[in-house]
C-alpha cells in the first residue's frame, strides 16, 4: 500500500482554501457558556498567566480613546495574541461611560474580535462585557487564593463598590469554594449598596451582610477587601486603616493613595501595564522615582518566586490583560461551536478571489 502514496514530487498542489466563516455570539450565549464554570475558568486564567509569564503571548499596551467633552468616559482597545494550545489573536474594544448608571444602563459595554492565528481572518465577534467581567473575577479569585496562601484564609470580605464586577467577583469566590463569616458592603450610592445586598441574599449567601456607611469601617472590619469602583483618582488615603494586614484586591486600580501602597506588599498582573495611566501604582512610582515597592507579579507567586508576607497588607493590582479576554473568548467560542449553535453570517467576507 505504501507504493500508492505520492512522493513529494508527485504530490498534488494544495486545493483552494475553504472560505473563512464569521460568527456572532450574543451575550446570552456567552452567559450560557460560562455560567456555573467558575472553577474551570479560574484554572484557564491561571494557565493563561503562566503562558504570558513564559513569553508565549503578545500583549501590547492598551489604547485609550478619550473625549474632551466627556472626560469621565473612555473606550479602550486591548489587542493581544496568545500561543500555547489556544493559538488565537484578537482585540477587546470596551467602553466605560459612568453616566450610564444614572439611566439604569451598566457602565461598561464591550465586544471581542477573535482572529485566526494562521490567516489573520477574524472569525468571531462576541459580546464581551460578560467575558470581561468573568475574566476579571476569575483573576481576582485566583489571586485571593494564592496571595492568602501563607496567612489564615480571610473570613470577612468587604466590597467597596457594588456594580457588575463586584457581583461577578462574589460569584467566582463562591463558585471556587470560598465561604465567609460576614460580608461587608460600601458604596457612595445607597441604592447600589442596597441592590447588591439584595443580590447577595437572593444568591443564597448565608453570611451576615452589613452595609457600612463609612469606608473606614468597611476596610477595618474586612480581612479581604475588594475595590471595584469607577474612581479616577485615589480617595482612600490612610495607611492606618489597613493596620490589620488584610488582603486587598485593588481591581479598580485607582482607589488607593500611593502612601497606602508604600505601606503594603504589592503584586500586579504585569508590571509595564500596571504602571501607567495614573493607576495608584503608577502614582507610587512617580512619588518614589522607582519600582522598589513592587514585590512581584501574580505569576511570580504561582511559580513560587515570591511569597506574600503575613505582617503587612497585601495588595493585588491587576491592570487586566487582553490575553485573558482571548482565552475566555476562545473558550466560549469552542463551547458554542461544540453545541452546534454558532450563528454564522453568510457571505461576510466578499470577493475572496485574488484576481477577481
Amino acid at each position: 500500500m505504501t507504493d500508492l502514496l505520492p512522493t513529494p514530487a508527485q504530490s498534488a498542489p494544495p486545493g483552494p482554501a475553504a472560505a473563512p466563516t464569521f460568527a456572532v455570539i450574543s451575550g446570552e450565549q456567552v452567559h450560557q457558556a460560562l455560567d456555573g464554570r467558575e472553577k474551570e475558568l479560574v484554572d484557564l486564567v491561571e494557565a493563561t498567566y503562566r503562558l504570558h509569564g513564559a513569553g508565549d503571548s503578545v500583549n501590547p499596551p492598551s489604547y485609550f480613546l478619550r473625549f474632551p467633552d466627556r472626560p469621565a468616559s473612555r473606550i479602550i482597545a486591548l489587542p493581544a495574541s496568545l500561543g500555547g494550545p489556544v493559538r488565537v489573536d484578537g482585540m477587546k474594544w470596551i467602553s466605560s461611560f459612568p453616566d450610564n448608571v444614572r439611566s439604569g444602563l451598566p457602565r461598561a459595554s464591550a465586544v471581542l474580535i477573535l482572529n485566526d492565528h494562521d490567516t489573520g481572518y477574524p472569525f468571531a465577534c462576541l459580546e464581551s462585557s460578560v467575558i470581561s467581567a468573568a475574566r476579571t473575577a476569575a483573576s481576582a479569585a485566583l489571586a485571593a487564593d494564592r496571595l492568602s496562601g501563607t496567612r489564615p484564609r480571610p473570613r470577612r470580605v468587604g466590597f467597596f463598590g457594588t456594580g457588575l464586577i463586584a457581583r461577578y467577583i462574589h460569584t467566582f469566590l463562591a463558585g471556587t469554594g470560598w465561604t465567609f463569616d460576614a460580608i461587608g458592603v460600601h458604596d457612595l450610592s445607597a441604592d447600589s449598596a442596597a441592590g447588591f445586598s439584595g443580590y447577595l441574599r437572593q444568591a443564597g449567601a448565608g453570611e451576615q451582610v452589613t452595609v457600612h456607611d463609612s469606608a473606614e469601617d468597611l476596610v477595618r472590619s474586612s480581612d479581604l477587601v475588594v475595590f471595584a469602583t469607577v474612581a479616577g483618582r485615589p480617595h482612600v488615603t490612610t495607611p492606618g486603616w489597613f493596620r490589620h494586614n488584610p488582603l486587598v484586591l485593588h481591581v479598580s486600580l485607582r482607589d488607593l493613595a500611593p502612601e497606602v501602597l508604600l505601606a503594603s506588599a504589592n503584586y500586579v498582573d504585569d508590571v509595564e501595564h500596571c504602571l501607567k495611566a495614573d493607576t495608584s501604582a503608577h502614582l507610587a512610582e512617580r512619588l518614589t522615582g522607582n519600582r522598589d515597592f513592587l514585590d512581584g507579579t501574580l505569576n511570580d507567586v504561582l511559580l513560587g518566586r515570591a511569597v506574600p508576607p503575613r505582617d503587612r497588607p497585601v495588595v493585588f493590582s491587576p491592570f487586566g490583560l487582553g490575553v485573558l479576554d482571548l482565552a475566555v473568548g476562545k473558550y466560549v467560542y469552542d463551547q458554542v461551536a461544540r453545541a452546534g449553535e454558532l450563528r454564522l453570517i453568510d457571505d461576510f467576507f466578499h470577493d475572496l478571489r485574488r484576481y477577481g
